[in-house]
């Protein structure tokens, strides 16, 4: 552990803590003052690492990791950690949420480091915690590394000057407003920490493509601590399709997907699935009854799942962070990724307005995927 460590990363998804990882490797390649030599430890048995130097120069990184509830997130965070771990930096759980934590708890715990950072590497800027967390900043450089898509609308507000809010949530009742009321003076101090100013330099690191906001640097993530890591993986012959929890935040009516997946079954010769954390164990069993696929889920981030391999030589997905990042994992793999776009009859009576334009403009703007029409998948159930 460095106590005085200049950087602290918050993160609460294993996304955010895999580029992380990806952003202190890319930074170490620079060199600097508050780079320190660690030895990298060996990471899990299996893990097909190639051999490394002995020592390796890397962020003296503190990285506070705050768990969701549901045990899928909270597994593969764990082995994410492990790999952390094994890079030699310093990684601290600690629970903010259910019955062994409590945000305010967490808030006590974190907020005397976070006020002595000199730098903040932030994964999910719509997080309310990390914004409470964010109030008592006082980094010289705050970084954001992608939460996935969500980075794309993250910028597209920040730019706009508006409020942090996330595309697919929907204005709510009553009482969902008054809470956005009473709330807003916290996450404008949060949106104004992510603002550079006054000296603060602010950072994107993503994979999205995205134009930074006057005075915001842009470092791009291609994936390079994962492809250096491992594979090249070895290819299957089949089709594999990546799952999406489009069904659980109330985007995606749950017949129509069953319907697109089916057909995307069908047409392409998909033989797994690959869940996504969020799926419901309950939506899982019904996809996997009504196609017979095999329903896969990944104890990893699917990039460092899709480049240890086994891996199909096509992986297919929905409008979704992946169809951004695995083209750069994959890269010289001869894998193809492509791209279902989401068909506007599928969404729900009470989607956002926002997710029509929003899913169009992530499968749109994706480098090195192969479109496929909607035709690909039925339009109704």
């Amino acid at each position: 552990m460095h106590p005085s460590a200049p950087t602290l990363a918050l993160v609460e998804s294993p996304v955010q803590l895999l580029n992380v990882l990806e952003w202190a490797h890319t930074r170490s390649g620079d060199g600097g003052p508050l780079l320190t030599a660690v030895p990298r430890q060996p990471g899990p048995a299996g893990d097909r690492n190639r051999p490394g130097p002995a020592e390796t120069a890397a962020p003296r990184l503190r990285i506070f990791v705050l768990p969701p509830t549901d045990p899928m997130s909270r597994g593969q965070l764990r082995r994410v950690a492990g790999l952390a771990r094994g890079e030699g930096h310093a990684v601290h759980w600690q629970e903010a949420r259910g019955g062994s934590g409590s945000p305010a708890g967490a808030l006590a715990a974190l907020a005397p480091a976070v006020r002595r950072a000199e730098r903040i590497v932030v994964g999910d800027p719509f997080s309310r915690l990390l914004q409470l967390l964010l109030v008592p900043a006082r980094a010289a450089e705050l970084v954001v590394v992608d939460d996935g898509t969500a980075t794309m609308e993250f910028v597209a507000q920040l730019g706009r000057g508006e409020r942090l809010r996330r595309w697919h949530r929907t204005g709510g009742g009553p009482a969902a407003r008054a809470r956005e009321l009473a709330y807003a003076p916290v996450s404008g101090t949060a949106r104004r920490r992510l603002t550079p100013r006054g000296g603060r330099a602010v950072e994107l690191f993503t994979s999205m493509p995205v134009t930074p906001p006057p005075g915001a640097r842009l470092r791009v993530n291609d994936f390079a601590w994962t492809r250096a890591r491992f594979g090249p993986p070895r290819l299957t012959k089949g089709t594999d399709l990546v799952g999406t929890s489009l069904v659980e935040t109330g985007v995606v009516d749950p017949f129509r997907y069953l319907d697109a997946v089916r057909a995307l079954a069908r047409e392409h010769g998909v033989t797994r699935y690959f869940a996504h954390r969020r799926e419901s164990p309950e939506k899982l069993r019904a996809l996997s009854e009504a196609t017979g696929l095999e329903i896969v889920r990944p104890d990893l981030p699917l990039e460092l799942i899709a480049r240890r391999g086994p891996i199909g030589r096509t992986i297919v997905s929905f409008p979704s962070t992946v169809v951004h990042t695995l083209p750069y994992a994959l890269t010289g793999t001869g894998v193809t990724v492509a791209v279902c776009d989401i068909d506007p009859a599928w969404l729900t009576a009470t989607a956002s307005p926002r997710a029509r334009g929003f899913l169009a403009g992530v499968a749109g703007t994706a480098r090195d995927v192969r479109r496929l029409p909607l035709g690909a998948a039925p339009a109704a159930g």
